[in-house]
């Protein structure tokens, strides 16, 4: 099912935790929509990727709040997003698996999520976009038209990550250390103090374990053409 909307500015807000599909479907959605596809969580892992590079305590906010004050980054859309950091394109090593970590550690921190908020709101305001990330419907667009809250098994979404890794022949920790982390992120973000993980009011539930992307994608696409 394709579906084009040119003639109106419109978001869409895709919730839910770790490694559930939130970004192949925000990319698909984008594709058949004719939109932008802003993936959010890579501005985290961007700023996150440069806090460790740089020595720094992504959970210390008063060792992060100087390098937000000079920060410099810009989003390439395309085929695959860009992150660019202070002049770098940090893209290539955003997905390592020790940057994922390190993403919601930094990403707590309310100073990190105020900054990275303006920038990604500012972008919405402008043109008609899918967002994925943890608080999208709940903070960053509370006002968007189309909210869904996408998750999985832990097991599942575990499975999935670890064969994501696998394919790049990256350092693969064992399926257990995977799974063990998702479930680490998960309370982490769900009880985090400011803008926690959580299913907008509004949002629709998706649960994707034994779904395919095509599926998940004709399911949204579904439920736009009837509003």
């Amino acid at each position: 099912m394709t579906m084009k909307h040119y003639d109106k500015h419109f978001n869409i807000a895709l919730d839910g935790p770790s490694g559930a599909g939130k970004s192949t479907i925000a990319k698909a959605l984008a594709k058949n929509l004719g939109i932008i596809y802003l993936d959010t969580g890579a501005m985290y892992r961007g700023l996150a990727y440069v806090a460790v590079k740089r020595g720094l305590d992504v959970t210390d906010e008063e060792q992060i709040k100087p390098l937000l004050k000079d920060l410099d980054m810009r989003i390439i859309t395309g085929d695959v997003q860009q992150i660019i950091v202070n002049g770098e394109n940090v893209t290539p090593y955003i997905r390592e698996h020790y940057v994922s970590k390190a993403a919601s550690d930094i990403s707590a921190l309310p100073s990190v999520r105020i900054k990275l908020v303006e920038l990604q709101r500012e972008i919405a305001k402008k043109d008609s976009v899918v967002l994925d990330g943890r608080d999208i419907g709940t903070y960053v667009l509370p006002d968007a038209e189309y909210k869904f809250y996408v998750t999985a098994t832990p097991e599942e979404r575990a499975k999935r990550r670890f064969l994501q890794l696998s394919e790049k022949g990256t350092d693969v920790p064992p399926y257990e250390k995977v799974l063990a982390d998702i479930a680490e992120r998960d309370y982490n973000d769900s009880h985090r103090s400011f803008a926690p993980l959580k299913q907008a009011e509004d949002a629709v539930l998706l649960d994707t374990t034994n779904m395919s992307i095509d599926e998940v994608v004709n399911f949204v696409l579904n439920i736009l053409e009837r509003k």
